[in-house]
């Protein structure tokens, strides 16, 4: 029996558990329950067509309905439907793709370690650092520094990384150990007559006071993503990374990269690292590396990290530490094929060409009465909507503003995703010049027709 035979809205409410969900007013508001996908395109049981304007959830940088990422997993399947990765074994792909990852990566050498998601790599980070400073008689580092607004995931340890208070509340968390510095934000958190330059020397300051403060014998690494995604599309302002790496490397403290939404193309660059001048120690990738296809991620190591964990596991008998899915042959099938594309399709250059039409194209919202700030870098942007724009006054009732006009905005054709009071977009990499002129029409559409009700939010 076909499902448009079924109540598939009923069904949804009496038996699925929605992550990141307002599940009690999930009972009563209409589920919007999607089919199909080509191109940016996606469209819903009833056949009504939007602009995937969040590339589903920051990942589908091909677009939808690509056979050949179809095609490589059937292949893969029918030829090695599975293989573990545990006790030597291995298989081609896995090899084939930690090679490729390697290449493009900034480490001239090193080691990749494959998982299902951001969030697991990101705890396997923490579970790598902690293994590698016990094996050299460093068992005090055990402190994490991450930064207010960061995400990072929703795993115990990567939760307590993020620094998102939704992901805290009523979980017990941030666990110990995990430290969350400022917000790098200017537009709103810069003082009065302070510029940028004197903002990032202040970040850095605050910095390494809370290194000192917490004791650098006491932190094993600190976490950041290029730019924070989940948190709001935040920009780091000119010179923060360098800033910010000059005191962790002052203190001999790693920088793990989190690059689940940055890599592969996103800023303009093959990876968002390489757009802000950062030197990662790791780096946590997942997302586009299969264009959101098939679950897959990775930690990529440098071989100073790797080389006390090696020797460790020696001195034990095991690395004891890995998932059941941990280089999934058909994961790894789909991988491979989307690097292939991207390198065959010149993706990171068309999304570096087609991202600044972009931003100049969404820069033109600035002239609504409640855009407050429009930031954004190649093919990705955050939209933040206040009260009083001129002033820096954000509505008091968080949130609603975002959820009225992204509700107008799917009314219209287009999803996004409100973070609060901002609307973030982050279409699929392929987008055209002339797509970009579509999802900017029904933008400002929205905008328009939002603006009434927005303008009553207290």
């Amino acid at each position: 029996m076909k499902a448009k035979n079924f109540d598939l809205e009923a069904l949804d409410r009496d038996y699925l558990f929605h992550p990141i969900t307002n599940l009690k007013s999930h009972i009563t508001q209409d589920v919007l329950i999607l089919e199909r996908g080509e191109g940016i395109y996606i469209f819903d049981k009833d056949g009504k067509k939007y602009i995937d304007g969040l590339a589903g959830l920051w990942c589908t940088s091909l677009g939808h309905g690509v056979t050949e990422l179809a095609d490589a997993a059937k292949e893969q399947m029918s030829k090695l439907g599975y293989s573990t990765l545990f006790a030597s074994k291995s298989h081609e792909p896995a090899i084939l793709l930690a090679e490729k990852l390697i290449e493009m990566s900034p480490f001239s050498s090193g080691k990749v370690f494959f998982g299902l998601s951001g969030s697991d790599s990101n705890d396997t980070q923490y579970k790598l650092f902690t293994y590698a400073n016990n094996k050299l008689g460093k068992e005090k580092k055990k402190k994490m520094i991450a930064r207010k607004k960061g995400y990072h995931g929703v795993t115990v340890t990567s939760a307590s990384m993020t620094g998102l208070p939704n992901q805290h509340k009523l979980f017990d968390l941030p666990q110990e150990n995990f430290i969350h510095t400022e917000t790098p934000h200017y537009f709103k958190e810069g003082k009065e007559g302070e510029t940028e330059e004197d903002y990032v020397r202040r970040l850095s300051e605050t910095l390494e006071k809370t290194i000192l403060d917490e004791g650098p014998e006491s932190i094993a690494a600190m976490i950041a993503e290029p730019l924070m995604g989940a948190g709001g599309v935040i920009l780091p302002p000119k010179g923060y990374f360098p800033a910010i790496q000059d005191v962790l490397d002052k203190f001999d403290i790693p920088l793990i990269v989190d690059e689940v939404v940055t890599a592969f193309g996103r800023t303009g660059n093959a990876f968002g690292s390489e757009t802000y001048e950062i030197k990662p120690t790791s780096m946590t990738i997942a997302k586009a590396l299969s264009s959101g296809y098939i679950p897959i991620s990775a930690v990529i190591v440098n071989d100073e990290l790797f080389e006390p964990i090696k020797e460790a596991s020696g001195d034990i008998g095991v690395f004891g530490h890995g998932y059941t899915y941990s280089g999934h042959p058909v994961s790894c099938a789909v991988a491979l094929k989307t690097l292939e594309i991207y390198e065959r399709d010149k993706v990171f250059q068309h999304a570096k060409k087609v991202g600044e039409y972009f931003q100049n194209s969404i820069k033109e919202i600035l002239e609504e009465d409640y855009v407050g700030e429009v930031r954004g870098i190649g093919l990705i942007a955050g939209i933040e909507l206040y009260k009083d724009p001129l002033n820096k006054i954000a509505f008091e009732e968080a949130g609603k503003a975002g959820k009225i006009l992204s509700d107008t905005c799917q009314k219209n054709g287009l999803i996004v995703r409100p973070i609060l009071d901002t609307v973030a977009l982050c279409p699929p990499l392929i987008i055209s010049e002339k797509e970009v002129d579509e999802l900017t029409d029904k933008l400002k559409k929205s905008l328009q027709e939002a603006k009434d009700e927005i303008m009553k939010v207290h």
